[in-house]
């Protein structure tokens, strides 16, 4: 392809503050692997999914955009039936169900939860909690089934709080399992805003991070990597991320059989806010 616009539509709940700089830099890789093509990424964000798929009629309509990148797939997602039914191209970041008619970028959450998991274990906690993502999300739903299996095999005992992102819902979020019975020793969280702010609020309660508490965020950042102490997280190369997007869509547009491309590996960056528990 020569020139030509990649569409990437966020909503509302997408785009809240803290999550911007992982699209930032997703977007960042795209634009890496489509400008010797000529092509660049197109970015809107708008309220809801009714809008979104305005969206695509409308640039499907006008032949604004060559083709698009859907984000954040949610069970029964309707966005690649319509995708299909109007004619644009698309690559879904994330499964789709058994649907294997679109170019998918596929990345092992479950793995790496487990792996988080099986390091908490490792470090004796026996109760982990975990603020997620909206539950809808197909990702947050792969994490939370992995985690339960994970807990069984191991013995620890999960807890659950659903937010949506925001630090302040990581911050509920994070009382509400201090509050609940039993009182875990160790928390994930979704992303890295969330985990950062209950970090702070932890610690301005007077609770020790990670003495009472060991915390580990599923994104990792430099949020993670600036919090006092440094934030555990689970690391990906969101770049090398935004990149196999970008190939997807340049094989998409030339034809290329529909396929699953690996997303990075993810690893565990362990830092000060996790540590071994003893029970006192």
């Amino acid at each position: 392809m020569t020139g030509g616009l990649i569409g990437l539509v966020l909503t509302g709940r997408a785009a809240r503050v803290g999550v911007e700089p992982f699209f930032m830099e997703l977007i960042a890789g795209m634009e890496e692997a489509l400008a010797p093509h000529g092509a660049t990424v197109l970015l809107l964000v708008v309220p809801d999914l009714d809008a979104e798929l305005a969206t695509y009629r409308r640039w499907a309509a006008d032949h604004t955009v060559e083709a698009v990148v859907i984000v954040n797939l949610v069970d029964d997602d309707i966005r690649p039936a319509e995708l299909a039914g109007i004619g644009l191209t698309a690559v879904l970041a994330g499964r789709h169900g058994g649907d294997s008619s679109f170019h998918r970028v596929v990345t092992d959450d479950a793995g790496a939860i487990t792996a988080a998991m099986d390091m908490l274990a490792s470090l004796g906690h026996r109760v982990v909690g975990r603020v997620t993502g909206p539950a809808d999300l197909v990702h947050t739903a792969e994490r939370s089934s992995a985690m339960r299996a994970a807990g069984e095999r191991s013995g620890i005992g999960i807890r659950v709080i659903e937010a949506d992102y925001s630090a302040e819902d990581g911050v509920r979020g994070v009382h509400d399992l201090l509050a609940g019975d039993p009182r875990p020793s160790a928390v994930i969280f979704d992303n890295d805003v969330m985990a950062v702010a209950a970090e702070q609020d932890l610690i301005r309660a007077g609770v020790a991070v990670p003495g009472q508490m060991s915390l580990l965020a599923c994104d990792d950042s430099p949020l993670c990597e600036l919090a006092v102490p440094p934030m555990s997280a689970l690391s990906i190369d969101v770049h090398e991320h935004g990149l196999t997007l970008g190939r997807a869509v340049l094989e998409a547009l030339r034809g290329v059989e529909p396929r699953d491309h690996a997303g990075p590996p993810i690893r565990i960056r362990r830092r000060e806010s996790t540590a071994l528990f003893i029970e006192v």
